[in-house]
């Protein structure tokens, strides 16, 4: 049952496999790099098809051998181990069945922006940032600061980051929403717990074989860059705002000296954002069982509270409660929320499937 429904993922496999050594498509690069991409995507399945075949070959070899008073003994351990082995192969490769988020091997852009709360939302941004840069770290993944606004007290404003690596997407697409804080502010002479409340939003870092934005639509404004005034104020026009005209999205990017490198960062994050909504409007149009499960990346939904005097850490979509709060920011422990988080969801998707 299982290898019938494994065959078609390896006929694809082979036939692409034969479409790259084809002269009409090395001359492709587009089509040569999305093809390369599903072939890619599609190894971990066919390896474990092989796997698979080669296992249930082994135990039937081994039901064979029993009859053989000689071979019993041998063939007994052979068919003990397999049989083993067999259910966990079995529960890999359901999870691999399910269908993939086409943006989990991707690179991500993380911005986390300060919302209700003041000056503590824009303190609880910069301590989220240190605890996904910790995790980061933790990955072996490399981060580049984009864009960033400070604010008066030491926090920030809106910061947004590239984040490369393994997994990236995969992993961190679970953080998209409204991470909430309780805590007592340092400027609090009272000692009242106050709420506040910060965004986070995770987009795939995208090109053009994923999208190809039309250059007339869109508008380029270039000015001179904010800055502190006196010798700081910047002279040229470096500061570039750019608008996506069908979907009204708009980007603007002043942080580097140079307008042409302002421009490239600015196209980077604007290709994401409007990506990004396509994802979501055809995610929409999925349902919202399959939205769930790459992660509805909607900013308004309330995904997390950090408790600072009680040290928890909640989760609210799956009710999970840690008490290590201090701990897992210090350290960028997020795989003790996200490891349960993607089996949660795993869970839901076999039940859906029937799998």
């Amino acid at each position: 049952m299982l290898l019938d429904k494994l065959r078609p993922f390896v006929e694809k496999y082979n036939e692409i496999n034969q479409l790259l050594s084809s002269p009409e498509i090395t001359q492709d690069i587009k089509k040569m790099t999305k093809l390369s991409r599903e072939a890619r995507n599609l190894e971990p399945i066919v390896e474990k098809a092989k796997e698979y075949e080669s296992l249930i070959q082994t135990i039937e070899e081994a039901k064979m051998m029993l009859e053989d008073p000689e071979m019993a003994e041998l063939a007994k351990e052979e068919l003990k181990d397999a049989e083993e082995k067999l259910p966990k192969l079995e529960e890999e490769i359901k999870i691999l069945l399910l269908p993939k988020d086409p943006n989990d091997d991707k690179n991500i852009f993380l911005e986390i922006r300060a919302g209700t709360g003041g000056d503590e939302a824009a303190l609880f941004v910069g301590d989220l940032l240190k605890a996904y840069l910790r995790y980061a770290d933790n990955k072996g993944w490399k981060v580049e600061i984009v864009s960033e606004s400070k604010n008066d007290v030491g926090g920030y404003k809106e910061i947004i980051l590239l984040i490369k690596g393994e997994n990236v997407y995969s992993r961190l697409k679970y953080e998209g929403g409204t991470h909430r804080v309780q805590r007592i502010p340092q400027t609090e002479s009272q000692g009242r717990i106050h709420t506040s409340a910060v965004t986070v939003a995770v987009m795939p870092e995208v090109d053009d074989v994923d999208i190809d934005l039309d250059p007339k639509d869109i508008k380029i404004e270039v000015m001179r860059a904010g800055g502190a005034g006196g010798q700081h104020v910047n002279k040229t026009e470096s500061a570039v705002r750019m608008t996506h005209i069908p979907t009204g999205i708009t980007v603007s990017m002043q942080d580097e000296r140079s307008q042409q490198r302002n421009k490239e960062k600015a196209m980077q994050i604007l290709k994401a954002r409007v990506y990004e909504k396509l994802e979501n409007e055809r995610l929409a149009a999925i349902g919202e069982a399959r939205k769930s499960q790459v992660g509805s990346g909607d900013r308004s939904e309330r995904i997390r509270t950090y408790n600072y005097p009680q040290n928890r850490i909640t989760d609210h979509r799956i009710g999970l409660t840690l008490y290590r709060l201090e701990q897992i920011m210090n350290e960028g422990l997020f795989d003790e929320i996200i490891d349960p988080l993607i089996a949660h969801y795993q869970a839901e998707a076999l039940k859906e499937a029937g799998l």
